[in-house]
């Protein structure tokens, strides 16, 4: 139906949905840090507040030759200041097959360890956080009373 720069709107018989383009995917990054749970913080305008989530970015967006492990590398040390020495692919997933046609990758890092301050590129406001495992569900009841979006992929953190 149309197409910008990162995204396409489709339409298949009467069904309506959305893509990126240029294949381009994500990838979504669990990282821990001494016990800690790193998460980010960010605004993002289609919800027009902030949001709790994973690190994560675009595979593919400002290079077509990237992987997915030198992706969430990228944007592990980019988003939060942290590295890791070795990415494990956990498997690839839809985030809301009724809607989008975009995937996402889930990896694990392993060997984290900090080298920077984090905070995104200069068209981000990253704000990290460093969350006991066990208190993560507190952590995002309490955003999420301060009016904070949640990523349904922090699901993956909540043992439902």
């Amino acid at each position: 139906m149309w197409e910008g720069k990162f995204v396409r709107a489709m339409k298949r018989e009467r069904w309506e949905y959305a893509s990126r383009t240029r294949g381009i995917r994500a990838v979504v990054i669990l990282a821990e840090h001494e016990g800690k749970v790193i998460l980010v913080e960010q605004p993002r305008v289609p919800t027009d507040c902030r949001c709790i989530e994973l690190p994560a970015g675009l595979v593919g967006d400002h290079d077509p030759d990237a992987t997915v492990e030198e992706t969430a590398v990228k944007e592990l040390e980019e988003e939060t200041g942290f590295t890791a020495e070795r990415i494990e692919r956990l498997g690839d997933f839809f985030a809301s097959p009724g809607m989008l046609a975009e995937g996402f990758t889930l990896v694990r890092a392993h060997g984290v360890c900090k080298i920077g301050e984090g905070g995104g590129d200069e068209h981000e406001d990253i704000i990290v956080h460093l969350v006991p495992r066990a208190e993560v569900p507190n952590f995002l009841e309490q955003r999420r009373a301060e009016g904070l979006g949640m990523d349904a992929k922090l699901l993956l953190l909540l043992n439902y």
